[in-house]
């Protein structure tokens, strides 16, 4: 499994509620790709932004953040998207009291 990371830049002074709403409307897109497992929307201080995303594999990744996807991040917070990927070694889940390998 890979964990991708991604931040950028939201617009200068967009509150937290505004950034949610925009979220809000990519569910839908989100809840459609068969290949996403997991993703946690990111609102940070400095007008920080991102997503952390669990995918099966790095090329389900790529795919959906492709050339189109970055345009739209540029085109809606002005800011240039940064990706980083890891190879998921281990979770600890203390909700569920469990620890997996994957």
């Amino acid at each position: 499994m890979i964990v991708e990371i991604v931040t950028f830049k939201h617009r200068p002074g967009q509150s937290r509620e505004e950034v949610l709403e925009e979220a809000r409307a990519t569910v839908p897109k989100w809840q459609a790709n068969p290949d996403l497992i997991r993703k946690h929307f990111l609102y940070g201080q400095d007008d920080a932004g991102g997503g952390i995303y669990l995918w099966p594999s790095r090329e389900a990744a790529e795919a959906a953040h492709g050339p189109e996807w970055r345009e739209g991040v540029r085109a809606r917070t002005g800011s240039e998207p940064q990706i980083v990927y890891y190879d998921l070694l281990m979770v600890i889940d203390n909700e569920r009291k469990t620890v997996a390998e994957p």
